[in-house]
């Protein structure tokens, strides 16, 4: 697999064309990216007979990085601010339809679009990556609204954005189209689709639990603790969102157990669902839980 620094360097060469883009979207990339193709190794290798896809090809890790990268960017695009409104609005608009940004100062918006498309091994996920990217994007959105608004959501609600706004559809659907893992096909399957909904709720409430402290203190209300601390004062919600979580993973457990999917599905859904611990937890920036770290 490429080096750390070199792949950091190529990573933060192409978001330098990114207004607002920060070293700590390009390092939190890596170091996901890592964490996510480490586990899944073996499986690629396995697999790569079939594809012709080698899992230590440079070109393609660092294509899966600046895509993690992207996301962190357009996530604190919306949380604080780095672009104005309009900006935004045509970025979103460019990496939805894979269609260069009508703004100056977002270049990299369409050097990544086209590197993907060029990468593809099956076109469809392509296509499927510019509506998660929409659908992503809109969460990031709606969630950022409801925060700053008068009304208040669900709990029900609540969840049924952040599944969307976790970006976990993206990182999948990335993975599949640089390495050939037939998600088009797979997503047919009610159980699969099933798995993908239970896997980003999972992310969403571990990111939550994960963040809720730092967000408190940084005043941010897109957070389910908050949510529904606001609503039942009194309400033991960590304890809560803790039982949501393991009650989510349970049926998540049984559903993998009961179905048989191609490598590397396996192993990459358990990495996901493993990644408060093996990740948040050792985070040098964005999810440090102390507040010296919290980004």
């Amino acid at each position: 697999m490429i080096q750390t620094e070199r792949a950091l360097q190529q990573v933060l060469g192409w978001g330098r064309s990114l207004t607002g883009f920060a070293d700590e979207h390009a390092v939190e990339a890596v170091r996901g990216g890592q964490y996510i193709l480490q586990r899944i190794h073996p499986s690629l290798h396995n697999i790569s007979a079939r594809t012709g896809r080698d899992p230590r090809d440079e070109t393609l890790t660092v294509a899966f990085y600046r895509e993690l990268a992207l996301l962190f960017w357009l996530d604190d695009c919306n949380d604080l601010g780095l672009i104005a409104p309009e900006q935004l609005a045509a970025v979103e608009q460019a990496l939805g339809q894979g269609v260069p940004c009508a703004l100056p100062g977002f270049e990299g918006c369409a050097v990544l679009r086209a590197s993907l498309a060029a990468l593809a091994y099956d076109r469809r996920d392509y296509a499927q990556l510019l509506d998660d990217t929409r659908c992503y994007c809109a969460a990031l959105r709606a969630g950022h609204a409801q925060a700053a608004g008068a009304g208040r959501w669900s709990y029900a609600e609540y969840l049924h954005n952040g599944i969307d706004s976790i970006a976990y559809a993206n990182v999948f659907c990335c993975l599949s189209l640089l390495w050939g893992l037939d998600m088009a096909t797979l997503r047919r399957r009610p159980a699969f689709r099933q798995v993908l909904r239970l896997v980003s709720a999972i992310g969403r409430l571990q990111n939550d639990l994960h963040g809720c402290d730092m967000d408190r203190s940084a005043g941010e209300a897109d957070n389910a603790a908050t949510l529904l601390l606001q609503r039942y004062p009194a309400m033991p919600v960590v304890e809560f969102l803790n039982d949501e979580l393991a009650g989510r993973t349970r049926m998540l457990d049984r559903v993998i157990g009961k179905e048989r999917f191609p490598e590397p599905w396996g192993p990459l859904i358990e990495a996901m669902a493993a990644i408060r611990a093996q990740y948040y937890q050792t985070s040098t920036s964005r999810y440090r839980s102390d507040a010296a770290g919290g980004g």
